[in-house]
Formats: structure tokens, sequence, C-alpha cells
């Protein structure tokens, strides 16, 4: 899938995501992705329910795909990380 359509969840506060992802919508695009990794999911979760709750009511959640990642983490440790994709469309 198309990287310009991918919203990235990090440790901003959610309304910083929603705002991407509203603005993703109204540019045009008819699926955005929302990404997140490890802590931020919830936060993932949060951003897409605000999303169709409160600013584009007929946005639905079309698939959310959930996976582990396994990342270096310090020392080069191998470290399992969860991470969960929300696609969403218009």
């Amino acid at each position: 899938m198309a990287e310009e359509n991918t919203v990235f969840i990090g440790k901003k506060p959610a309304m910083n995501y929603v705002l991407a992802v509203v603005t993703q919508f109204n540019s045009g695009s008819n699926e955005v992705i929302v990404k997140a990794r490890g802590r931020s999911i919830s936060r993932a979760v949060d951003v897409a329910e605000i999303v169709r709750n409160r600013f584009i009511q007929d946005a639905k959640v079309k698939d959310i795909q959930i996976s582990t990642e396994e990342l270096t983490g310090e020392e080069g440790r191998k470290v399992n990380v969860s991470s969960i994709e929300i696609f969403m469309t218009k």
C-alpha cells in the first residue's frame, strides 16, 4: 500500500494524529492506514475511534492487521514488538 496515506502513531497527543488522518481524507484519499508499534497501539485505536465518532462519521474501519516485529534493541538484543495497522475507508 502507498506510504503517502499512512499515519504513523508516536508519542504526540492523539489529536495531532487525528488531524493528520482527517487531512488525508479531506485531500482526497479514500483509504488511510493508521500504524503503531508497542505502547502506541492504544493511541492508534483512540485516533481511529475519534476520527470515526467525532470528525468523519462515514469513515469505517475496513480491516485491522496485527503482527509482531523483531527489532534489535540496546546491546544488540532482539526484541519482539507488537504492531497494528488500522485500515480506514470513507
